[in-house]
């Protein structure tokens, strides 16, 4: 079941124009912002791979039996069971399990917007912009905002689910002599799901038992769970149970707390299974690497976008004869992911002046080829234009 709504609006050569001026602007204030991003995410790269370097000469691996006084304040790596004999219990639900954590999810019925756009350019630089907004029944574990909707007759969700998702986490969680904290057992992952019983139903807060039925382990709310109705909702739930973790913090009596490096972010890992200290700063290397490339493209993107909002105007001028706003379109759009590249690269060797001037130096030299490639696409399309 969906709706599908198509919206068209006009727009002229003028306004095309303004918007374009708008989009320099915005395009003025969003290279700064990527350049920010570029040198602290450079600097961020820096400092946690020291931080890491630190942590790795440091980490004492310890039994987990045994509490050493002589490893307090120490960075220490242990593996083991994680264990809790602790009766946790919904107490809305009346569901309860033995575990580290007991978790409730709601979901609910609802209404999504989706929406796609295209725009076809008209003769003399106007433009006609073809909308459609598709509405479709989903379940979400969040409450879908449908007045915001820009189609919200007909699709009206409710504004309330029947409780808030919830969390109990066992108040003693041991691995070996060591309490766990919570920082480190929100860590933890793989929770598995607890199917409800017609039991636990029973036992359900009476202002709630009426409005539920059991359904594939979860709580019900609504006429057919095969054939779900707009505002049905249902309840499900999930138990961490013990098993084997590594972790990786700072001893701190019989607890544990993030260990502080000189440089770069607190350490405190959590893996599954039982992991060495090396394989797990190898992983945290590895996420170390891939956030600070990730970053670097975000910033080449926001930089792209930045440069082709300014230059824009170039292809809107051209747009009156919708061909040749095309082709100054693509070029248009070619130029700014080059000068994008060039600036990003720059950027970052500056950053890397003072850590790895090598690496400043073979960044400098692709720059500069970039660049010659982009002055002779210029020139290429300069004869081109001269010829024809």
């Amino acid at each position: 079941m969906s709706d599908d709504f198509t919206d068209i609006t006009s727009q002229s050569w003028g306004g095309n124009i303004l918007e374009s001026i708008k989009g320099v602007l915005f395009g003025i204030v969003l290279i700064p912002v990527a350049i920010i991003l570029l040198f602290w995410n450079e600097n961020h790269a820096v400092t946690a791979a020291k931080g890491l370097k630190e942590g790795a000469a440091s980490v004492v691996s310890i039994e987990a039996a045994a509490v050493a006084p002589a490893n307090d304040r120490k960075l220490v790596h242990l593996s083991g069971q994680a264990t809790s004999a602790e009766l946790l219990q919904d107490p809305l639900f009346a569901v309860a399990a033995t575990g580290i954590r007991l978790t409730r999810t709601l979901e609910m019925y609802q209404w999504k917007e989706d929406k796609s756009s295209e725009t076809h350019k008209k003769l003399g630089g106007g433009s006609d912009t073809e909308t459609t907004y598709k509405y479709t029944p989903t379940w979400s574990d969040k409450l879908i905002n449908s007045s915001a909707f820009k189609h919200p007759e007909g699709h009206q969700n409710p504004t309330a689910m029947l409780a808030p998702p919830l969390s109990v986490v066992a108040s003693n969680v041991r691995l070996g002599a060591f309490k766990l904290p919570p920082d480190v057992i929100g860590k933890m992952q793989g929770d598995a799901p607890l199917a409800a019983t017609e039991a636990d139903l029973a036992k359900t807060a009476a202002d709630l038992r009426g409005k539920l039925k059991l359904a594939a382990g979860a709580f019900y709310a609504g006429n057919d769970p095969g054939v779900p109705a707009l505002g049905d909702q249902r309840v499900t739930f999930k138990i961490l149970t013990p098993a084997v973790w590594s972790i990786m913090a700072r001893q701190s009596g019989d607890t544990l707390e993030p260990f502080q490096p000189h440089a770069g972010a607190a350490i405190e890992r959590v893996e599954s299974g039982s992991v060495s200290a090396d394989i797990m700063f190898k992983h945290a290397a590895s996420e170390n690497a891939m956030l600070t490339w990730g970053l670097r493209l975000l910033g080449f993107v926001l930089m792209a976008v930045g440069l082709g909002l300014i230059i824009s105007p170039i292809r809107v001028f051209a747009d009156v004869i919708p061909l040749l706003g095309s082709i100054v379109g693509a070029g248009v759009g070619l130029a700014a992911m080059l000068l994008a590249f060039v600036v990003t690269l720059i950027v970052i060797a500056v950053a890397w002046i003072s850590v790895r001037p090598l690496l400043t130096v073979g960044l400098a030299v692709v720059a500069v080829a970039a660049l010659v490639m982009a002055w002779h696409h210029g020139q290429s399309r300069v004869g081109q234009a001269k010829a024809g």
